[in-house]
């Protein structure tokens, strides 16, 4: 389950190549803290933000499920496949 204690980045005013990075840099941050879940905030808007994350995430071989919140759809959950090499 996600709640506030689960980690977060807010990517509001990146663009989509520095967008690509932080996500990147997120991702492996959790996997050096052994987090299994995440939190990646994008916003609503035009939906660009969120096509890049989603478009980064299914290439990441850590990432093993990404959904929009339904409560939000602008903020995007991820759960990491956990002892995963990089």
């Amino acid at each position: 389950m996600f709640l506030s204690t689960t980690p977060s980045i807010d990517l509001h005013g990146y663009d989509r190549e520095s967008a690509r990075i932080a996500v990147k840099d997120f991702i492996t941050d959790l996997c050096k803290l052994k987090e299994t879940e995440g939190i990646i905030i994008h916003g609503i808007g035009e939906g660009i933000l969120r096509k890049e994350v989603h478009s980064y995430l299914k290439t990441d071989k850590r990432v093993q499920t990404f959904t929009l919140s339904f409560l939000n759809p602008g903020m995007t959950l991820i759960t990491l496949i956990q002892n995963v090499d990089k």
